[in-house]
């Protein structure tokens, strides 16, 4: 009875003493998953800023060159001035468009830009 009692002290020193040096790796563990999901917030951040501002581009340069090919249409006739004017204006818009569009990318760049 007493060489059962001994065993089960034993076996329950060396379990704590196991469980004792779990704790820092769950801890570290635990950690990394934290910075993980900070990384992945971040990520998804970036994307859908970058996702906004690339159809916000789209929809500019879209409108800009439609502008463009209406004052285009418009030369040689009598609303010779209009089109010259609206050629300007819609090339003007249509290249801002395009800057907004290449611009959405940089956020695409910060994604991974942090950690390396």
């Amino acid at each position: 009875m007493r060489l059962v009692i001994i065993l089960i002290l034993i076996l329950a020193a060396f379990q704590s003493k196991a469980q004792q040096n779990n704790l820092p790796e769950y801890e570290e563990l635990k950690a990394k998953v934290l910075e993980l999901r900070t990384d992945v917030d971040n990520i998804q951040l970036n994307v859908s800023q970058s996702e906004k501002r690339f159809k916000r581009g789209i929809a500019v340069a879209t409108i800009g060159y439609s502008v463009t090919i209406a004052g285009g249409l418009m030369l040689g006739r009598k609303n010779d001035e209009l089109g010259k004017a609206l050629l300007i204006a819609g090339g003007v818009t249509g290249v801002t468009g395009t800057i907004l569009m290449v611009d959405a990318f940089k956020f695409l760049g910060r994604i991974g830009s942090s950690k390396r």
